[in-house]
């Protein structure tokens, strides 16, 4: 770089430019060579130094040798002013402080009659905006918004005043005044691209400077030809141009035809790019308007989001393209342009897609579809169709959310509409092979909670209206009365398969203890025996939950019929006796096997607000529906008296409220320790199950607990234990463990509950009432005494 002969300098440059990087330290070493050859006379050692600064240029360098970029700016040579362009948007770039300064200078280099210096102000002019929109914003960041309001800008607004040199510049370009530079038959394709990047960035919110350049963007929308790639990059351009500008409305349509014919290209790139484009200007206009797109009833005809609804079935046959990415923007496209007209039309494309795309893509198809069906369903029939037709086709990768709000959507619909639903999900679930685990969910579920409405004959006809408004394709829909035994037999048959997955089977174990009350009155006593014993099948599972669940509705079943549940007959708390309930027991089983209430959505949402989701608390509120249910009489008949199916009697009402209680779930697990509140009548709105198996607060008593004495003895029992010993003779009556049941045969309990709360300072206490004693006083005693067991 030193030798003072060109040839070697050339080499030097070029292995610099190659071989460092900006973050180079060496580079600072090479600033003061750089600016003594920016001084040489010879404009080829000094366009080297140019060409330099605009690849290597650091902010230090910029400062430093900005001002002899600069006096190139002013030079006589359109060799070293096309360069210094260059090198100063480098400098600039790595020094936005310095944009103001260089304004004037550039606005009057456009005046230049060099095609290669108009070619270069232009792109120093597109990056000098560029840096201004980026340093604005990166200093907003520390401002108010109320500086940010009165800060201008600088650079924009003197550009703004060249905007009609600018479209006299394009429109000499069309009309061929650079003729030596065409290329596939259009005129100086890179000045022309160049220009209109630099009219979008003027533009761009500003309704001044966008009506004085749409008659020229128009005219070179008119008369590019588009046979040539290079015509269809300026087209290109021009759209992006129009886009995102103020333009008028008949501008827009103009540009929305141009991409509908960019998708009838054989070339991919030019498809996906036209995709792409269309896409982002479907978002925008949403985005600007706040809402969904305006109907091309109510714009007219000469509205953008009207041409683009002309070219929907371009965009629907690109779903059939074997390429990829092409699919994929074409996915997106239709996605957007779904509205209350056209729907139905297109939903059903986005399923026949979902057939042949890959697996791994159904899932976020499956997710669009619900969103689609959600936001511009036209009735509850058609958005119930169109779910279980998405289930039967992509069931296995629905997420579970698809999952519950396809049953939600089932269950707020009427009567006549489960029916249907009900109707066809058991043909779907019978029809399946098993692999479709999100439509065995829904179909399971629909099938328990309205199994009692497929033991009768459906039948829709459609009214004429409907038949007019879709065009006549609507035909009548009847299904036959199914018997209580094949209903059974088709949910049996998904549990037996081996691919069944747990998730299934629980479904299935609550069908069954559903249709155990829907088919109380209806089905034979060998399908009812037959549903029981489905019911037991899973009281001895591996699976926690399946096993809990089907002793609870086990119990729920004999209670329903009448058969109460005796502890002191055997240990096992599930233990069928002989002996009979009472009028209101069974009325408040039957009640806890009765259809789930309608979700409220809007006490869903309001809960959601209040906070209730982050307490932990579920955020589906039933209340609202169990207003309604029949009432018991006086001695019982509500949930609370489920508590007699176990062999329990109502707890002792303590004489002074105990400190806090322990609740048991439905699944024997207990939950943190509340305050325990007054004694009130009020039923839990959240769950049906959390009175039925929950066990009443401990009595206080001011003894000191007893400790476990042995296996069988002294007041613990196990369980799982035979009830007879080695010699055949029962074993001696102790107090049973039941979590369920009231008795009035206390287990041994602590004298005070005990405290799970973390925000108090003193020490736990597990087994006493009183302080807890020092270390050295603590002593534990255990006796454990001998036991038999079977075998």
């Amino acid at each position: 770089i030193s030798s003072p002969h060109f040839p070697e300098k050339r080499i030097g440059y070029l292995g610099m430019m190659l071989l460092l990087s900006e973050e180079a330290e060496v580079l600072m070493l090479s600033t003061n060579g750089l600016k003594n050859d920016l001084n040489n006379d010879n404009k080829f050692v000094a366009g080297l130094a140019l060409c330099t600064i605009g690849n290597l240029a650091t902010a230090d360098m910029s400062r430093d040798l900005a001002p002899e970029v600069d006096k190139h700016l002013k030079s006589a040579q359109p060799y070293l002013r096309k360069k210094a362009c260059l090198a100063m948007a480098r400098c600039l770039t790595k020094c936005p402080d310095m944009v103001e300064d260089f304004v004037d200078r550039v606005v009057t280099l456009l005046k230049d009659r060099s095609h290669g210096v108009l070619i270069t102000v232009v792109q120093l002019m597109t990056q000098v905006l560029i840096v201004e929109q980026r340093h604005n914003s990166m200093e907003a960041e520390y401002e108010y918004e109320d500086d940010e309001s009165e800060r201008g800008t600088p650079c924009q607004d003197a550009f703004v005043k060249i905007v009609p040199s600018l479209v006299k510049l394009l429109r000499n370009v069309i009309g061929g005044g650079y003729a030596a530079n065409d290329a596939g038959g259009t005129t100086d394709v890179i000045l022309q691209v160049q220009i209109l990047r630099l009219l979008r960035l003027l533009g761009t919110g500003n309704e001044k400077a966008s009506e004085e350049m749409n008659d020229v963007l128009a005219q070179v929308a008119t008369n590019t030809e588009t046979s040539k790639n290079s015509g269809n990059a300026i087209l290109y351009e021009c759209v992006q141009t129009i886009m995102a500008i103020e333009s008028e409305d008949g501008l827009r349509v103009l540009a929305v035809n141009i991409l509908g014919r960019f998708l009838l290209n054989r070339d991919n790139n030019i498809r996906y790019v036209a995709l792409n484009t269309l896409a982002n200007c479907v978002v925008e206009a949403k985005r600007s308007i706040g809402n969904d797109l305006p109907e091309a009833t109510d714009d007219g005809a000469n509205s953008s989001s009207a041409a683009l609804q002309k070219h929907r079935t371009t965009v629907v046959d690109c779903l059939k393209d074997p390429d990829i990415s092409i699919r994929q923007r074409a996915l997106e496209l239709i996605y957007h342009l779904v509205n209350n007209e056209n729907v139905e039309a297109l939903t059903a494309e986005l399923l026949n897609y979902l057939v042949l795309c890959p697996r791994e893509h159904r899932s976020d198809i499956c997710t669009r579809i619900l969103r689609v069906v959600d936001t511009y369903s036209p009735n509850d029939r058609w958005r119930v169709d169109t779910l279980i037709t998405m289930l039967t086709i992509a069931g296995r990768e629905a997420t579970r959310a698809v999952q519950s709000s396809s049953i939600i959507y089932v269950s707020r619909a009427s009567e006549d509409i489960r029916a249907y639903a009900t109707h066809k999900l058991l043909k779907a679930v019978r029809d399946d092979d098993g692999t479709q685990f999100g439509l065995l969910v829904v179909g399971i579920w629909c099938i328990g909670e309205f199994g009692d409405l497929i033991l009768k004959p459906y039948t829709y006809n459609p009214s004429s209206d409907m038949s007019d408004l879709t065009g006549g394709n609507i035909v009548s829909v009847s299904f036959t009365a199914i018997d209580p035994a094949s209903v059974v037999a088709t949910v049996e048959e998904v549990t037996k398969r081996h691919t069944c997955p747990e998730s299934v089977k629980e479904r299935a174990l609550t069908c069954f203890a559903k249709l155990s009350e829907r088919y109380a009155n209806t089905a034979d006593s060998e399908t009812l025996s037959k549903l029981q014993s489905l019911v037991q099948k899973h009281s001895k599972s591996h699976a926690l939950e399946l096993q809990l669940r089907s002793c609870e509705f086990d119990a729920l079943i004999n209670a329903m019929k009448g058969v109460s549940t005796s502890n002191e007959a055997n240990n096992d708390i599930f233990g069928v006796g002989g002996g009979g309930l009472g009028e209101g027991v069974i009325a408040a089983a039957k009640e806890a096997l009765v259809r789930m209430p309608v979700v409220d959505i809007s006490v869903m949402q309001r809960k959601r607000t209040s906070g209730y989701a982050a307490n932990g608390e579920d955020v589906i509120s039933i209340g609202e529906a169990q207003e309604t249910a029949p009432s018991g009489p006086a001695t019982g008949g509500d949930l609370l008296d489920l508590a007699d199916i176990f062999g329990g009697t109502p707890a002792p009402v303590p004489s002074e409220p105990a400190k806090s209680q322990n609740t048991t779930s439905t699944n024997g697990s207990s939950s943190v320790p509340v305050p325990a509140a007054a004694p009130t009548n009020a039923k839990s709105d959240i769950d049906l199950l959390s009175d039925i198996f929950s066990a009443p607060a401990p009595t206080p008593t001011a003894a000191a607990p007893q400790l476990m004495t042995g296996m069988n003895g002294g007041g613990y029992t196990d369980p799982f234990n035979s009830l007879s010993n080695g010699n055949g003779q029962n074993q001696p009556k102790v107090a049973s463990l039941d979590v369920f049941a009231q008795s009035s045969t206390q287990a041994p309990t602590p004298a005070a509950p005990i405290n799970l709360s973390m925000n108090t300072a003193a020490p736990m206490d597990v087994f006493s009432s009183s302080p807890a004693p020092a270390p050295s006083q603590a002593s534990q005693v255990v006796k454990v005494h001998g036991c038999s067991h079977d075998g």
